[in-house]
């Protein structure tokens, strides 16, 4: 082992630890190895931000730009009305949730299709009578798998077929994953709808905003003449309330509603304050400023039937500004316009001592304010509604060409008529120029830190081959597996994948794993599209864990589950989808 592989190896176990860890950002762990990497001369200076321009980078933005604009066009709502009147059979409703997320997964970004549809899984489940966490697993799970028919449909496969064209000059087309990939989706997806949903862990047979329980710590004051808080202004209020671990939530003025008040505004005789705090400290407080406690607020009924105001439950995603920060960092009220009442993890909320409470991906959020700053708030903060959004019917002129557009660029690009990139590109600007996504909102759909840890990795990935260092690992592997049958062999790729995808980001374990297969291969002279096909769907196989697929991560919250339920029915998933791959990559893909 040379000084070089032995620096580059310990910069990619670091690397690894540290997305295990998950303390920072995927992004900011795959920035912080290559610049490393580049100090010591591992990646020259000159390739530093190669990555950045690599196709698959390229073709990864121009995919979350065609999702976002199939989305933002309502072309995808035409498919919502199929899902409601399915729901009274849970076995078909289950199946409509879970079919429809495979086949838009095909051709739009994942996440993007689960945050489509979880809204009205959760609002069909529970006008059902039946909990969230039934059908928000296999929605997940469907999603995942749908994306391992074609080329676009997940960035591990993206990146496979970057590889390949890079060391064979050829690359996969549009529909070369389909064989394999399709087989395992449809025997993944059969599995879950005869066995695998009921598997789920139930924890709460309700949901939305019984959840929270906040006529438990939010309370109706009211200032009676004698109050001391009488012409103080709000924010002398939130200061004091601040100091006992209690906020103002709102202000009510005869026929008006300040949700939440600005902090110049004067405290009158008469006004209803809207105190969020446990019974006993609110007791006190309203005691010690002559405020009469009025009534505790019956769940959601008063603020829902407040002219201006409302609330909304939302789920925090991997993109959101609040990831690993607390309200009282975020300062949400100030910054945002609205006020945050309560949090819940798995299922269990929690309402007290919020502004300490560290926020994570997966949580659900319980917002308040004036319609339109939570609206506002809501993009800003990255996060997805879990209530159902109201059809715009502006945007209904432009579903058909927005559908048009993209169909024709997976037409040209499956025949070979132009690249992918080419195609994507095409259509991005049709959409920019015909207005489906407005220029203001273009980059929106982009999720930024997957395309810098594309961009990192890369250089990264070509670092292990310019220095041996893949060499070295496929020389250690073989001796393992060299004995092995190829069916084996081929197994042992493929287990390992989903091993590593199970923690680790789907694209990082692609862009590791797609050098040490295509080597092995050739070192073991057995055909390398069958180990690089193996790796793409390896690398998208991630049901065992949360933190192995956003979408495992954003359902966490909603369905109330916890971090040692995924194995229940990921684990024999997992198991089912080696023993249907590895023959139809023998078959499809022959050694």
């Amino acid at each position: 082992m040379t000084a070089d592989q032995a620096i580059l190896l310990t910069i990619l176990t670091a690397l690894l630890v540290l997305l295990v860890w998950g303390r920072w950002r995927y992004d900011i762990v795959a920035l912080g190895a290559l610049f490393t990497a580049s100090i010591f001369g591992l990646v020259p200076q000159s390739e530093l931000f190669s990555g950045f321009g690599n196709p698959a980078t390229i073709t990864v933005v121009l995919v979350l730009i065609v999702s976002y604009g199939l989305t933002n066009s309502g072309a995808v709502d035409y498919l919502i009305p199929l899902i409601e009147p399915a729901s009274r059979h849970p076995l078909l409703h289950i199946s409509v949730l879970t079919f429809l997320a495979a086949i838009l997964s095909m051709f739009m970004n994942n996440v993007g299709a689960l945050a489509l549809l979880m809204p009205v899984a959760i609002q069909s489940a529970s006008k059902a009578g039946r909990s969230p966490a039934t059908v928000l697993m296999p929605l997940s799970f469907g999603s995942i798998l749908g994306g391992l028919v074609t080329l676009i449909g997940t960035p591990p496969n993206i990146l496979i077929a970057s590889y390949r064209e890079e060391m064979t000059g050829d690359s996969f087309g549009m529909f070369d994953f389909a064989p394999v990939g399709g087989g395992v989706a449809l025997a993944g997806i059969v599995f879950m709808l005869i066995i695998g949903w009921k598997l789920v862990k139930v924890r709460k047979q309700t949901a939305g905003f019984d959840l929270f329980d906040i006529e438990h710590y939010l309370f109706e004051t009211r200032v009676v003449g004698e109050s001391d808080l009488v012409g103080v202004r709000t924010g002398v209020l939130k200061d004091l309330l601040t100091d006992k671990k209690m906020d103002l939530i709102a202000m009510i003025r005869g026929s008006e509603e300040f949700a939440p008040p600005d902090r110049r505004r004067n405290i009158h005789q008469g006004d209803y304050l809207m105190l969020q705090g446990s019974h006993d400290d609110v007791q006190e407080f309203a005691a010690a400023h002559a405020l009469t406690v009025h009534t505790a607020l019956n769940q959601q009924k008063a603020f829902t039937h407040a002219p201006n105001s409302t609330l909304a439950e939302v789920v925090v995603t991997a993109a959101s500004p609040l990831v690993g920060k607390t309200p009282k960092e975020k300062r949400i009220n100030r910054n945002y316009g609205v006020s945050l009442l309560a949090v819940s993890r798995s299922g269990t909320p929690h309402q007290s001592r919020l502004r300490q409470f560290e926020i994570r991906v997966g949580d659900v959020l319980l917002l308040h304010g004036e319609r339109e700053a939570l609206d506002e708030a809501i993009v800003k903060l990255s996060c997805y509604p879990l209530a159902k959004r109201a059809f715009d019917a502006k945007n209904a002129s432009k579903a058909v060409p927005a559908t048009l557009a993209f169909f024709l660029a997976v037409l040209a690009a499956a025949v070979g008529l132009v690249p992918i990139q080419l195609a994507l590109g095409l259509t991005t600007v049709i959409m920019a120029v015909s207005h489906i996504i407005p220029l203001r909102e273009f980059y929106e759909g982009v999720d930024w830190p997957v395309v810098v840890l594309l961009g990192a990795m890369i250089p990264l990935g070509g670092a292990l081959e310019s220095t041996g260092t893949t060499e070295l690992l496929v020389a250690g592997l073989l001796v393992l597996v060299g004995e092995l049958s190829p069916a084996l062999i081929l197994a042992a790729i493929l287990i390992l994948t989903m091993t590593i995808s199970d923690v680790l980001n789907n694209a990082a374990t692609a862009i590791l794993m797609a050098p040490i297969a295509f080597n092995i291969a050739n070192g073991l002279d057995y055909n390398p599209d069958a180990f690089l096909m193996a790796v793409a769907v390896g690398a998208s196989c991630a049901f065992l864990t949360p933190v192995g697929h956003q979408n495992n991560a954003l359902i966490m919250g909603p369905g109330g589950y916890r971090f040692g339920d995924y194995w229940r029915m990921g684990l024999p998933l997992e198991l089912l989808i080696v023993i249907v791959a590895i023959p139809l990559l023998l078959l499809v893909w022959p050694l």
